[in-house]
């Protein structure tokens, strides 16, 4: 359990929205609870921690965040164990990769009793919009933006962090089709591609509608070199099974986001002695292992996903077509396993959940 040693001011909606929501039937992201967490940075200090009604943030045109780019985020989940008590999947690793993606920004790192303390205090105003029903949870967004109000190219000296959240059901409702860029890039070695930073997601924006377009849900990005190396798709790590060895592309370039999802997957599959690689894997090795009949499953992973099997890769004219998803048996275990540790249903032998 969670204690609090900050002053937070909470002010209370006067007016719950939470009897408009039809719980069964959630759209990802369209609805927002009651309530958000903010503080701000001075220049020198986090101050005015406060809970407040959720809504709109009065800001000036000229922050940086708009014209300069400084803005990083993550996205998280809370959810009820079986006595109903809010909990949170690995909070921590949320707070560490924030403040990496900081670092990286040239932003302030946000104390960890900020992070977390605002998590609870919102959690704890808001927790009867946490849902119940299977694969659904309450979705909690931590976003930090500069907001100096000054044109000038230079890193910003304040900053607003945010909680929202919004209730969800499932990010993919279907088995995934997806195009492997051969173009456009998502990321070089040297960027930002590690970092959880606005601009990796608006820099994708096209070339993610132009798949869309021709009946794909997701990009699977390539390295920026020789658009031969797998990395991720614009939402979620990924992993390959070919005969019994998992496979998940190597981050040790700094292209691709360490996904919290990805490192829970390599701990359960650590925990089942299954056999691991964690290595560039190309797309040719992928197409040459579907034609030995050796591809045997492909899934992404991420937080708003958990694990979204894929059933169709195209690249530059050829497809990819998996069948018998109902039979893949490692993607399958591990969205069981990992859903049931989040509601209390099974032990959670790695100290993943924080009870609020």
């Amino acid at each position: 359990m969670m204690e609090m040693t900050l002053d937070i001011a909470v002010e209370t909606s006067s007016t719950s929205r939470i009897a408009e929501v039809d719980f069964n039937n959630i759209q990802f992201g369209r609805v927002f609870s009651d309530h958000q967490f903010i503080v701000d940075f001075d220049g020198e200090h986090w101050i005015n921690p406060r809970v407040v009604p959720y809504g709109k943030i009065a800001m000036s045109p000229a922050i940086s965040a708009i014209h300069y780019g400084q803005s990083i985020f993550e996205g998280m989940k809370a959810f009820k164990d079986k006595e109903g008590n809010p909990q949170l999947f690995r909070p921590l690793d949320n707070w560490k990769r924030l403040n990496r993606s900081a670092q990286r920004m040239g932003m302030q790192e946000i104390p960890e009793e900020f992070f977390m303390e605002g998590l609870r205090a919102l959690l704890t105003v808001d927790s009867d919009w946490i849902p119940t029903s299977a694969g659904s949870a309450l979705y909690l967004r931590p976003c930090m933006f500069a907001t100096d109000d000054f044109i000038g190219v230079r890193p910003s000296s304040t900053y607003t962090f945010v909680i929202f959240s919004c209730p969800v059901g499932a990010y993919y409702s279907q088995p995934l089709k997806v195009k492997a860029e051969t173009h456009y890039i998502r990321a070089a070695e040297g960027g930002t591609g590690n970092a959880k930073c606005a601009g990796n997601y608006g820099s994708v924006m096209l070339p993610t509608r132009i798949a869309q377009e021709e009946g794909f849900n997701q990009v699977m990005w390539l390295d920026a070199d020789k658009h031969e190396m797998i990395e991720e798709t614009g939402t979620t790590n990924l992993f390959i099974r070919i005969d019994d060895t998992l496979i998940t592309p190597s981050t040790s370039r700094g292209t691709i986001l360490e996904g919290i999802t990805r490192d829970s997957v390599l701990t359960l599959a650590k925990s089942w002695n299954w056999k691991i690689e964690i290595r560039d894997i190309g797309i040719h090795e992928l197409f040459e292992a579907y034609r030995a009949g050796t591809l045997k499953e492909v899934f992404a992973a991420g937080t708003a996903a958990t694990i979204a099997q894929i059933e169709v890769i195209h690249y530059e004219g050829e497809e990819i077509r998996l069948g018998g998803l109902a039979t893949w048996e490692w993607s399958h275990l591990l969205k069981n396993t990992l859903e049931q540790i989040k509601i209390g249903q099974i032990a959670d032998d790695f100290d993943w959940m924080t009870r609020i």
